[in-house]
């Protein structure tokens, strides 16, 4: 039965520093290099091997499945990179201590930025030391300025339903290493979450979730590969 494996890019270094990242290219941490790598592990000992990967045009999402597919024996297997599985942008607050910006803003507004499922962040100025808009990564894209959970899931699901499930429906076990909000997206989809659910459930680093597929459908619920 072919399966789809979600993983979480292992801790980033803007992770640790409790700051919004979005679409701004960090490093993953040495525990982040540790997470990536028990991943492997962990599909390896399961016997979960993937035979085609996808990953977003981030490097600690890059780096996560790297490690983690080298680790699992399968460093080899063909692998595609699009910027629609980058993390949502997360518009004026990119680079912003999270705390401080709780201090400043509050808790309340804060948590309606983060979380809010159609409620965007301030948008991020053109020319701000954090805009991506000339990085040649995204050359001829139209790079959002802020972006919703809402608005991040209307770029990914197209790309999963024209590039990824037809791999799936084909026979071959995908992975997917990507962020937490590009993976949320699939996750509502898949598990029919409602908009207000799904602003509550949390994407852990480095953990890969399981999904079974029959033909275009998952089968049962999504589940940890460490719980198999």
């Amino acid at each position: 039965m072919p399966k789809l494996i979600l993983v979480r890019h292992g801790q980033s270094e803007w992770n640790l520093a409790n700051r919004f990242t979005g679409w701004w290219d960090v490093d993953v941490t040495e525990k982040g290099v540790e997470e990536a790598k028990e991943a492997g592990r962990l599909l390896k000992e399961k016997g979960v091997f993937p035979t085609l990967a996808f990953t977003s045009v981030q490097k600690r999402a890059i780096k996560t499945l790297h490690l983690a597919l080298e680790y699992c024996d399968r460093l080899w297997i063909p692998e595609t990179k699009d910027w629609r599985l980058n993390e949502r942008h997360y518009g004026g607050l990119t680079g912003l201590n999270k705390q401080e910006t709780r201090d400043r803003h509050g808790d309340e507004q804060v948590h309606i930025w983060r979380r809010s499922f159609d409620v965007p962040p301030p948008p991020m100025d053109k020319g701000d030391e954090y805009d991506p808009g000339n990085d040649p990564r995204y050359e001829g894209i139209d790079v959002p300025q802020t972006e919703s959970l809402k608005l991040t899931i209307e770029r990914v699901l197209p790309y999963w339903e024209s590039d990824i499930l037809p791999k799936l429906v084909a026979g071959e076990t995908v992975i997917i290493s990507a962020h937490g909000n590009s993976l949320r997206a699939l996750v509502k989809h898949l598990s029919n979450i409602s908009d207000d659910e799904i602003t509550g459930l949390e994407i852990p680093t480095g953990q890969p979730i399981i999904y079974e597929f029959e033909g275009s459908a998952p089968v049962g619920e999504r589940y940890y590969l460490k719980d198999a």
